[in-house]
């Protein structure tokens, strides 16, 4: 049966992927599950929180800095990437969204190539080719149009009318630094505009109409949520676990489960609710069992980017009234690392169309 989370006005239905409401139906309550032979589920808020706690993160289970075809990828390196991609997004929140931009059309893809081009501006088409979601589908063709680009002739020079991002592919010296330049490209922008258009989308879908009174941020905690931008988060075997519960074998890797611990009914009133106004009391770095951006250990260092870029767009939306097609009942959730309903319909009020 599809998950009931629904907006009392719009009577939407979110649809999981059968392996994610199985997880719902099967394990919502528990704190450990044995999902495989070696693999434990973990949705206890506070057994997530120790385990978590127990060790950092190796850098393969670092989702955007794992090792990029096969060069490891040092801290001190993503630390400066991320400085980097920041500030081509500091410099596009300096520019307000024109009064006319049209973002009615199926998001989260609309969102996705509006976001494409506030923040990368005139970068490359090598470049920003890179953020297509048609990439997502096999990574073998995401480094065959990586090793064409690094390929190709007359490379633009350094300079500012570049982002800072494409900046590092501009000075690349030889081709084998130029195709790892284009991966990190892509390792530092897609994630921000695949991310914050399916966190709109997520918010849209679940809450909108919105009231006037009801702030961004309370909107898009609350979507984050119900639908969590990682659905789980691997640790792989390692001694420490077994010491913080005897469960776990020496030999299992541990998920946690956001989706489940975001659900349990022993930490959020009317869990399946959509109630942004929870967040009016709620600290979002201070509430247990809530990590949509990884554990207070170790946040995602991009969360201080995805927020206010995820609240210009929904004030834009909000301010020009759009709103979700009324004919459109249900929205399907896929099983893919970044979890978000896979197509919604926005368009003015009066004109959108029913799905």
């Amino acid at each position: 049966m599809p998950s009931a989370i629904q907006q009392p006005t719009a009577r939407r239905t979110t649809v999981f992927a059968p392996r994610l409401q199985a997880l719902i139906d099967d394990h919502l309550g528990k704190d450990l599950v044995r999902l495989e032979p070696d693999t434990i589920g973990v949705a206890g808020a506070e057994l997530s929180d120790r385990i978590l706690a127990a060790r950092r993160a190796t850098e393969t289970e670092r989702p955007t800095f794992k090792p990029l075809h096969g060069r490891s990828i040092p801290k001190s390196e993503a630390s400066a990437g991320i400085r980097t991609i920041g500030q081509d997004i500091r410099e596009a929140l300096t520019r307000p969204i024109p009064e006319r931009t049209d973002l009615s059309g199926p998001w989260p893809a609309t969102g996705h190539m509006f976001l494409r081009d506030m923040i990368l501006r005139d970068d490359p088409y090598r470049l920003r080719v890179l953020m297509s979601r048609k990439l997502e589908i096999d990574p073998k063709v995401t480094w065959a149009t990586i090793g064409v680009g690094a390929a190709l002739p007359r490379r633009p020079a350094p300079g500012p009318h570049l982002t800072h991002t494409a900046n590092l592919f501009a000075e690349a010296k030889g081709y084998h630094d130029r195709r790892y330049a284009m991966g990190i490209y892509r390792r530092l922008a897609a994630p921000v505009c695949f991310t914050i258009s399916t966190l709109v989308a997520n918010a849209l879908w679940l809450g909108s109409p919105f009231d006037d009174s009801v702030p961004n941020r309370g909107i898009l905690y609350e979507a984050m949520r119900l639908l969590p931008p990682s659905w789980n988060l691997l640790r792989n075997r390692s001694p420490e676990y077994p010491a913080v519960d005897s469960r776990i074998g020496p030999g299992d890797d541990v998920l946690m489960l956001p989706l489940l611990t975001h659900r349990d009914p022993a930490l959020w009133a009317a869990p399946e609710e959509f109630r942004p106004e929870r967040w009016d009391t709620l600290d979002p770095d201070g509430t247990p069992g809530y990590m949509p951006f990884g554990h207070a250990s170790e946040r995602c260092w991009g969360r201080h980017m995805v927020m206010p870029l995820a609240e210009l767009l929904l004030d834009h939306i909000r301010r020009t009234g759009l709103v979700v097609a009324p004919g459109q009942r249900t929205a399907e959730v896929p099983l893919l690392g970044l979890l978000g309903v896979k197509e919604i319909h926005l368009g003015p009020r009066s004109k959108v169309r029913h799905v």
